[in-house]
C-alpha cells in the first residue's frame, strides 16, 4: 500500500531506468539518446524529491538498451546516475558509468571560429576532471570549457 503522499510510477518490463539524474538536466539526457523522436513509452521524472540530491530527475525507456558507450557520454552529464538494465521487470545489469577520457561527434565546439564549425571535420573533445568539475578541451582549437557549456543543447 503506498502513502497517500506517495506517487507510483509503473515499471517496466523491458528497457533502462536511469536514476539519480541531476534536477534539470533529465530533458538534456533524452535529447542525448534522440528519445524525443523514438516510438517506445518514456516516463519522465522531473524534479522529484531525492534525499540525496534534494531533486532529481528520473527516466525510464521501454525496450531500449543503452551500452557502454551510451553510458559514457551518459557520464558526462549525469556521473552519479544509475543505470539498470531491466528483462521481465528485474534489474539483470547495472552499469557503472565512467567518464570518458575522449568524446568525438556528440557536442559542437562552443568557439564560432573553431574549425570544426566550418570544415567537414567531426568535434573532438578530450575531457579533463579536476575534483568535481569536469571539463573539456576541444583538440582543435584547444580550448577548454565546462561541461555546463559544451553539453548545453
Amino acid at each position: 500500500m503506498t502513502k497517500p503522499t506517495q506517487l507510483q510510477v509503473e515499471a517496466i518490463k523491458d528497457g533502462t531506468v536511469i536514476d539519480h539524474i541531476p534536477a534539470h538536466v533529465g530533458i538534456k539526457v533524452l535529447k542525448l539518446f534522440s528519445m524525443q523522436k523514438s516510438n517506445e513509452r518514456v516516463t519522465v521524472g522531473l524534479n522529484l524529491p531525492s534525499s540525496a540530491l534534494g531533486a532529481k530527475d528520473i527516466l525510464k525507456i521501454e525496450n531500449v538498451f543503452i551500452n557502454e558507450e551510451q553510458a559514457s557520454k551518459l557520464a558526462l552529464y549525469a556521473p552519479y546516475a544509475t543505470v539498470n538494465q531491466i528483462e521481465g521487470y528485474k534489474v539483470v545489469r547495472k552499469l557503472e558509468l565512467e567518464l570518458p577520457s575522449q568524446v568525438r561527434g556528440v557536442f559542437a565546439c562552443p568557439n564560432s571560429n573553431c574549425i570544426t564549425h566550418g570544415e567537414p571535420v567531426e568535434s573532438q573533445f578530450n575531457v579533463v576532471e579536476k575534483k568535481d568539475s569536469i571539463r573539456l578541451k576541444c583538440k582543435y582549437c584547444e580550448k577548454v570549457y565546462s561541461r555546463e557549456v559544451v553539453t548545453e543543447l
